[in-house]
């Protein structure tokens, strides 16, 4: 007689939606770029989310570094999310120097 653990495939998962996970990650983003005086190479940012996430800095996961730099260049992207959290490039696209900009400047 098997003893098989069974596997409810039906069952709800206990996951943020994609959107939701997407909006934490920037809030995150933004925290840590207002932590570093609003401004920081996007190595600094990503190593600060993983560190207030609990993970060791000299090994950040790959998939938490990808998703971060998604989360932020998505952002940047739309003009309306780029407002509201005040993303900047202060040296164009395709720069790994990210900023924040102050809610009166970021119009």
């Amino acid at each position: 007689m098997q003893n098989e653990l069974e596997i409810a495939h039906d069952a709800p998962v206990a996951r943020k939606p994609p959107m939701r996970v997407k909006q934490t990650l920037c809030k995150r983003v933004r925290e840590a770029l207002l932590s570093l005086g609003g401004e920081a190479h996007r190595a600094m940012v990503i190593a600060q989310v993983a560190k207030s996430l609990g993970h060791d800095v000299r090994q950040i996961p790959e998939e938490l570094e990808a998703e971060l730099i998604h989360s932020f260049e998505q952002t940047w992207r739309d003009e309306r999310k780029r407002a509201a959290y005040g993303f900047h490039l202060p040296f164009g696209e395709g720069s790994h120097r990210w900023s924040v900009r102050p809610p009166a400047m970021a119009a």
